[in-house]
């Protein structure tokens, strides 16, 4: 092994996971006691934190006034799925993809949906699709930030406020923590256990008023599951925005999720919330910068994602191994962080390039982050010996 030494410090807290997400700083059980449970959510005490999430989540995220805002089930994926089959096919569709879950909504439109007139436009992991090749009077469905690749949108620039078609935003690992410009996405989508670090299974759904004037006056060809309906006899059912949710939500995690809109409002709302981001992100560019071993999957600094931050082992030596040795490899390290104790859950998504994923979301301390890159090195040294043992 080289000539890194076992660091001292250890993170307070070791969870790094890209989803479910560290919990916020402080948090305990005692925040969930106010809870209705053992309560039917139709009740007036579940209907009222049903609706104070969707307000408080507007006011947070600056939401426009006249978007409509909704708690549906199956976290991101319900929310995106529900769009995707209530909306899609009244005009020819965009589908742009540059990691696994963009890719998840390629097969959605063109399989399972069978668009007739769906354009698919990918990107390799480390990229992102240029979006100035796709033609915003069609719908445009994408995702805000890769969670898988560690690549986002910088900004909204090239959607054009006078589009004809709908923009549809799955932005899971985008809200709470980046700028999303509402008055450019028809739909945005997100779950409660990125960011802010709540609990999984609901998904949040944020419709325009054009996105809600396509659901009054186009019906799709397909039947609609009764989860995935919108409207009821040519009208928007207006419940699922005020908290009268389609199916039972768990109020166990609707109070986990207010807990943490209070907590994201107590250390200054959405700047905030990116600013820890930002700060965290920093500490690994740091680390990256001094370490010519290590870098970013993201090919630029423009697209690089201050949550799910994603890095490959760049050191020659490991670059020249085979697919499956590098896999091996950076699984190695992996498992010796979480055997140490300091990191868990930060390997690559399963369809990325082997390497880490490290969440750096609003939740995660900077000092945590401070006190695992040490370790990055001193697992890399451990793995890398193995290397020379072998040869």
């Amino acid at each position: 092994m080289a000539n890194t030494a076992q660091p001292t410090s250890r993170p307070a807290n070791p969870r790094f996971s890209s989803g479910p997400c560290a919990k916020r700083p402080g948090w305990s059980l005692e925040a969930l006691s106010d809870a209705p449970l053992g309560r039917s959510h139709r009740a007036k005490a579940g209907k009222s934190k049903l609706a104070q999430a969707i307000e408080e989540t507007r006011e947070v995220l600056g939401v426009p006034a006249d978007y409509r805002i909704g708690i549906v089930p199956a976290s991101d994926t319900g929310a995106v799925e529900m769009a995707m089959w209530s909306l899609l096919g009244e005009r020819g569709v965009d589908m742009v993809a540059w990691e696994s879950f963009g890719a998840g909504w390629v097969t959605d439109a063109v399989k399972q949906l069978k668009l007739a007139d769906a354009r698919v436009f990918e990107a390799a992991y480390g990229e992102i699709v240029d979006f100035a090749t796709l033609d915003f009077d069609r719908d445009v469905v994408f995702t805000w930030n890769g969670t898988t690749s560690g690549v986002r949108l910088p900004n909204g620039d090239a959607i054009p406020a006078d589009r004809k078609g709908l923009t549809i935003c799955d932005a899971t690992s985008a809200a709470f923590a980046q700028d999303l410009p509402y008055y450019k996405l028809d739909v945005v989508t997100f779950s409660w256990q990125k960011v802010l670090g709540g609990e999984a299974a609901h998904g949040m759904l944020i419709l325009s008023p054009r996105a809600v004037e396509r659901l009054l006056t186009y019906k799709p060809a397909w039947p609609l599951p009764k989860i995935f309906r919108l409207t009821s006899g040519g009208k928007l059912i207006e419940g699922i925005f005020k908290g009268e949710t389609i199916n039972t939500p768990s109020m166990l995690c609707v109070e986990d999720y207010l807990d943490a809109l209070a907590w994201a409002k107590s250390i200054g709302g959405l700047e905030g919330l990116k600013a820890r981001a930002d700060a965290n992100l920093a500490v690994v560019e740091r680390f990256v910068d001094a370490n010519p071993w290590l870098g970013f999957l993201a090919t630029s600094k423009d697209i690089r994602s201050n949550t799910s931050v994603c890095l490959q082992f760049v050191d020659p030596a490991v670059a020249a191994l085979g697919a499956d040795a590098q896999e091996a490899f950076a699984k190695g390290v992996v498992a010796i962080l979480e055997k140490e104790g300091v990191a868990l859950d930060i390997g690559a998504y399963r369809d990325a390039p082997p390497g880490l994923r490290i969440w750096c979301g609003a939740t995660v301390e900077a000092s945590d982050l401070e006190a695992l890159m040490p370790w990055l090195a001193y697992a890399y040294e451990a793995q890398k010996a193995t290397l020379s043992e072998a040869a």
